[in-house]
């Protein structure tokens, strides 16, 4: 299978998305079905800008984070990348990872690269990769959760439900990393950052019909929060703290500590 660089590895196909390089009659809602995961590696790296800094910085900050004896948790996991990221960086005694997605096709797809990923290297954190959704699973004591652009996919009025049961779940000294993208109360400062971001998917070779096109497929299935919101929910559900650690134009992601 061709290489594709980055926080992906070496075992992800490279097929180009042009799920949306044809005009539609109809343009249905987004899903992560089997045609998204096809592309999703070139999809999310041509649309997210700082993902791969982002992606490989987690199991960074893990690093940090994660205890021995417990459980490190990548909810929504996509493809995997994550989960690879925290494999990586974390070694500890009897540790390991739960990857954790709804999409039956993005399941098969991340088993098969964490497949891959065991035969690259040697000495890896035990991963266990299920299909579910995560506002119905139960979740064992951790050290670290993951939420990877995924909380924007939840409906608004489950979030703080969501986050509460991770609170709860999260060992003292754990944390949430929680990647997004925002929206901004200033109505300039958002205009600003969103025409950034149409620039940066224009110098990464979308049309402006596949730009618009996704952007009427997500705009109802993607529901951003402002910085304040998420900071206001994470201490309504129990955090201490919330650190912003990264952002690129209106993609951030934050550290919330029990």
């Amino acid at each position: 299978m061709p290489g594709f660089p980055g926080p992906f590895g070496r075992t992800v196909s490279k097929q180009p998305d042009r799920l949306f390089a044809q005009p539609l009659a109809q343009v249905p809602d987004f899903a992560f079905n089997e045609d998204v995961v096809r592309v999703f590696p070139d999809m999310i790296k041509r649309s997210v800008p700082g993902y791969p800094t982002i992606v490989e910085n987690i199991g960074v900050l893990a690093g940090k984070f994660a205890q021995p004896h417990s459980v490190l948790y990548d909810l929504g996991a996509s493809l995997g990348a994550v989960t690879q990221a925290l494999r990586r960086h974390v070694q500890l005694e009897d540790c390991r990872v739960i990857a954790v997605d709804n999409s039956a096709a993005m399941v098969e797809r991340c088993r098969e690269y964490l497949h891959a990923q065991d035969a690259m290297f040697q000495e890896l954190l035990p991963v266990e990769v299920i299909e579910a959704d995560i506002l119905a699973l139960p979740l064992q004591p951790c050290s670290l959760v993951a939420l990877n652009f995924t909380l924007q996919f939840i409906r608004p009025e489950q979030r703080l439900a969501l986050l509460s049961r991770i609170r709860e779940a999260l060992l003292p000294g754990g944390a949430l990393i929680l990647s997004e993208k925002l929206r901004f109360e200033d109505a300039e400062q958002h205009a600003l950052l969103g025409e950034l971001h149409i620039a940066f998917k224009r110098a990464n070779g979308y049309s402006e019909l596949e730009i618009a096109q996704k952007r009427s497929a997500i705009e109802k299935v993607m529901l951003p929060d402002s910085l304040e919101q998420h900071r206001e929910r994470l201490l309504a559900a129990g955090f201490s703290q919330v650190v912003p650690w990264f952002q690129c134009l209106n993609f951030a992601s934050m550290i919330a500590l029990p």
